[in-house]
């Protein structure tokens, strides 16, 4: 029987390999999103500050989906800040009241704007 020639072995090439591994990297890079997710501090009703309630000036805030009215008069989200400030130097007392309209991140929108203010006592009420 006639010998067959010996098959040599090449050399692996990885070139196609690293082009592969740059595209998926590429891909991750470009689709994943890195958007800093903030967080909204909810106190516990045991938690407030020692202010008499006599002391606090309280404020009726609606929020009905994408309208909101504080002490029954319509107020943008953006003058909400504005429109909570009170005549007098007592700190309020914002009574929050959601509809079924309304969406957590309407909610979560208003409670950004009213954690910026100092010394404000906040309550959601129960929807129910």
């Amino acid at each position: 029987m006639p010998s067959r020639p010996k098959k040599t072995r090449r050399a692996l090439s990885v070139t196609s390999l690293i082009d592969v591994i740059f595209l998926l990297l590429l891909f991750f890079m470009l689709s994943s999103t890195f958007t800093k997710f903030t967080e909204v501090e909810l106190m516990t009703s045991g938690q407030g500050e020692n202010i008499a309630p006599n002391e606090r000036t309280v404020l009726f805030l609606r929020i009905d989906g994408a309208d909101m009215s504080l002490n029954g008069k319509t107020v943008a989200p953006d003058t909400l800040a504005t429109a909570l400030k009170t005549a007098d130097d007592n700190p309020p007392s914002v009574l929050i009241s959601l509809t079924a309209d309304t969406s957590a991140q309407q909610l979560t929108d208003a409670l950004v704007v009213l954690r910026a203010l100092p010394h404000l006592s906040l309550t959601v009420l129960d929807p129910a």
